[in-house]
C-alpha cells in the first residue's frame, strides 16, 4: 500500500490497486472500522468523495472510494460489453474481498447510485446497507430503456440517447476536456445552473451538441486546481469507458429480468440536491420508496444544492451519512 500519490489526496488516506475479475480497481482508503464503499458517477472519479473520506474515517469507519472501471487509474476494458451492470457488481464484491472484509455498506452517487443499488440487490450477502445520492432506486420495469429515451424530448434528443452511438459524444468531449467538464459541472450546480427558461442542458438541439447550452461560469465548490485534477485523469483515459455504462442499459434490462420490480430490503438512505433535475424526472421512483425501499431509514433533499450534492454541500452530506451509519450499528 502506497502513501498519498498526489497533492489532492486527503491527509492520512492511501492509494491502492486491487485485482478484480475484469482487471484492477484503483481505490483510496482512510480510517479503520466497518467498511463503507463509495462509488462515483459520471463524469467523476474517486476524487468526488474527497470530503467524505476524512469525515467517515473520523467517525470510525473504513472509508474506501474507488475509481469505477473505465475511469481514472482503474482498468479500462476495450469491449463495450465489459460495462454491463453485472461487471460493476463483481468489481465491488472483489474490492470488498481484496480488503479482507466479508461485508460492506455501499454508497453511490449518480450512476454510482444505480451501481450501488444493483450491488445491494444482486449481492445482499455482501452489501448490508445502501446509500443512494442524487438518483433514486427504480427497479427494472416493463419498458426497454432505449424505447423510453426515444419518447423523451420531442424535437430534441435526451442526453442518454445522445450518448448511445460510439464515438459521437467523445468527439464533443475529448478535443477540449477542460472546457467540457467545467461546463457540465457548472450547468448542474445550484449556484451556476442556467435559468429554467434557457432550454434544458439535458437535451441536445437538432444538429447540435450537449455542450451548446452549458454555462461558462465556475461553480463555487470547484477550484481551478480541483478541476485540473479531474481534467488530467480524463485527458489520459478519454470518455469511452465512462460512456459505455450508458451503452449497456438495454443489456442491463435483459440481464435483470429475474429481478423485475424487485425491492431492496436492506437499510437504506436517500439524499439529493433540492435543485437536482433527477428528482423531478424520477419523482415516481421516490414516491414508490415504501414499496421499493422498505428498509429506508431516511430521505433528504439538501436545500440549495444541485446534482453534485456531496461536493456542493459536503458538511451536510457528511452529517447525514454518519447519522445514518450510526443507526446501522445501534
Amino acid at each position: 500500500m502506497s502513501q498519498a500519490a498526489d497533492p489532492f489526496t486527503p491527509a492520512g488516506a492511501q492509494h491502492r490497486l486491487v485485482d478484480v475479475p475484469g482487471g484492477r480497481i484503483h481505490l483510496v482508503e482512510q480510517g479503520t472500522g466497518p467498511l463503507v464503499l463509495l462509488v462515483h458517477g459520471f463524469p467523476e472519479l474517486w476524487y468526488s468523495w474527497r470530503h467524505q473520506l476524512p469525515a467517515l474515517a473520523e467517525a470510525g469507519y473504513r472509508a474506501v472510494a474507488i475509481d469505477v472501471r473505465g475511469y481514472g487509474r482503474s482498468s479500462v476494458p476495450d469491449a463495450a460489453e465489459a460495462y454491463r451492470i453485472g461487471a460493476y457488481v463483481e468489481d465491488n464484491v472483489a474490492v470488498v474481498r481484496a480488503l479482507g472484509e466479508e461485508t460492506a455498506v455501499i454508497v453511490g452517487h449518480d450512476w454510482g447510485s444505480t451501481i450501488a443499488a444493483d450491488s445491494a440487490l444482486l449481492r445482499p450477502d455482501v452489501f448490508t446497507a445502501v446509500g443512494l445520492l442524487g438518483v433514486p432506486y427504480a427497479p427494472r420495469g416493463g419498458i426497454r430503456p432505449s424505447d423510453a429515451f426515444a419518447m423523451i424530448g420531442g424535437d430534441e434528443e435526451f442526453y442518454v440517447r445522445y450518448f448511445q452511438e460510439p464515438g459521437r459524444a467523445e468527439s464533443e468531449m475529448e478535443p477540449d476536456v477542460r472546457a467540457w467538464l467545467s461546463g457540465f459541472y457548472a450547468s448542474l450546480s445550484a449556484d451556476t445552473m442556467p435559468e429554467s427558461g434557457d432550454g434544458s442542458v439535458y437535451f441536445v438541439p437538432a444538429g447540435g451538441k450537449l455542450s451548446d447550452r452549458f454555462v461558462k461560469d465556475r461553480p463555487s465548490w470547484l477550484s481551478d486546481e480541483e478541476l485540473d485534477f479531474c481534467v488530467g485523469e480524463f485527458e489520459r483515459t478519454g470518455f469511452t469507458g465512462a460512456l459505455n455504462r450508458y451503452r449497456n442499459m438495454d443489456q442491463d434490462w435483459e440481464d435483470l429480468a429475474e429481478w423485475d420490480g424487485a425491492p431492496i430490503t436492506q437499510p437504506s438512505l436517500f439524499v439529493a440536491g433540492q435543485l437536482d433535475a433527477s428528482i423531478g424526472w424520477l419523482a415516481s421512483a421516490i414516491e414508490a420508496f415504501p414499496t421499493t425501499l422498505p428498509g429506508l431509514v431516511s430521505s433528504h433533499l439538501v436545500e440549495g444544492s444541485g446534482h453534485w450534492v456531496q461536493q456542493e454541500h459536503p458538511e451536510e452530506v457528511n452529517r447525514l451519512l454518519t447519522t445514518w451509519l450510526r443507526t446501522l450499528n445501534a
